[in-house]
């Protein structure tokens, strides 16, 4: 007669199974920290008699801020014309903010939020990497963000793909919608997002992305939250940005058609906050 095999013996039915407090849950690490304001650490008022040139710098910062307005254009002071200790004297009441910002070229420019929001220290630089402008600027984001971000770049996508790839999956899907939302978009309309988190992509899928948008000049760092890599493409209008954890594992990964992303700009409640903390720090030197 045949011999059947042996059945394992399983058990089953109430606490013959790990639970979920024995495993214990595994979730991902979320950001637990947020940069917020520190009013940076000055000098005593005493200890300021040669700094007159760097008060008259940030009074008359105060003056372009107030005269500022919400119209995307920029306001900008100059610094090229204070000695050492009067420009580490305004470094020092401007600190060092959330975002900056990195535009890359022949001449490379380099800006960082102060810790005064819409406020941002703006370096241009030759090709040897030496300061040929040093300056101030006010508003939402830095010159340098519209201005160079897309110059010269295209608003076609090429949408074609090789269907016998079998390693595409949503990627032709993606780069339709783009083409389409980078046509139609003008100045001021609603951001466009593809969230591709949520999209079952391949790494071909991503690889192909990448490569029909390209890379653009300027790269945008906002630390709030974890991180946000925000990244200019070759393509018109259209911005690679991703978001990250404190252990800066990637939790969001979204492309937007837009002119500036939202997260990278300072609101105009921001730059009316700003305006009161500097007026008070130049009160202590009045």
């Amino acid at each position: 007669m045949h011999k059947f095999p042996d059945i394992p013996i399983v058990e089953i039915g109430p606490g013959s199974q790990a639970t979920v407090e024995d495993e214990g849950l595994d979730y991902m690490a979320m950001p637990s920290e947020m940069d917020t304001y520190h009013q940076p650490i000055l000098p005593e008022p005493e200890d300021t008699a040669n700094l007159d040139a760097g008060k008259r710098k940030l009074a008359e910062l105060l003056d372009a801020m107030r005269a500022w307005q919400n119209d995307h254009q920029t306001r900008a002071v100059g610094l090229d014309g204070l000695d050492a200790a009067n420009l580490d004297f305004v470094n020092q009441a401007l600190g060092e903010g959330e975002v900056s910002v990195a535009c890359d070229g022949p001449s490379p420019i380099r800006a960082q939020e102060s810790v005064l929001a819409g406020v941002w220290r703006v370096q241009h630089f030759d090709a040897n990497e030496r300061i040929v402008r040093d300056g101030i600027e006010i508003g939402d984001v830095p010159d340098i963000v519209r201005n160079t971000a897309f110059a010269g770049a295209d608003t076609a996508l090429d949408i074609a793909c090789d269907t016998d790839d079998p390693g595409l999956q949503n990627a032709p899907a993606v780069l339709v919608e783009l083409a389409d939302r980078i046509a139609a978009y003008h100045p001021g309309d609603a951001l466009h997002a593809v969230n591709l988190s949520l999209l079952p992509l391949s790494d071909s899928d991503i690889m192909l992305i990448g490569e029909r948008l390209g890379v653009g000049p300027v790269t945008m760092l906002s630390r709030g939250y974890g991180n946000c890599r925000i990244g200019s493409t070759a393509r018109r209008n259209t911005w690679w940005i991703k978001y990250f954890n404190s252990q800066d594992g990637l939790i969001l990964n979204t492309i937007e058609v837009v002119d500036v992303p939202p997260v990278a700009r300072a609101a105009p409640e921001d730059i009316a906050d700003s305006i009161e903390r500097l007026d008070e720090i130049l009160e202590l030197y009045r």
